[in-house]
């Protein structure tokens, strides 16, 4: 859901992350823990989830499949939704911007 909100331009990589840490009281948003997690794995277990249950509410974010597509699978290659360059992660939208 975060990536719909994120495609749809809800609000920014940040705020949709700072959001949902400060209504649940969690350590990382949405996205920032899809990205540690690695987009691919995220993107494998919801085209799974889609196909076990066939309920499209599992279906994946076209913006997940891009992501993914162009090799931006998270922290493990350096970029996701946030650039991870040495020590700073920052949002790759603000950084094209």
């Amino acid at each position: 859901e975060a990536f719909f909100c994120m495609m749809e331009g809800v609000g920014t990589p940040d705020d949709i992350d700072r959001g949902m840490r400060l209504g649940t009281n969690a350590a990382l948003g949405p996205l920032k823990l899809a990205d540690s997690i690695g987009l691919d794995t995220c993107l494998s277990i919801m085209r799974t989830l889609q196909t076990q249950f066939g309920d499209s509410k599992y279906r994946p974010c076209p913006l997940l499949v891009q992501y993914v597509d162009g090799g931006w699978l998270g922290v493990k290659s350096g970029r996701g939704v946030f650039y991870y360059g040495p020590g700073k992660a920052e949002s790759i939208a603000e950084k094209a911007a």
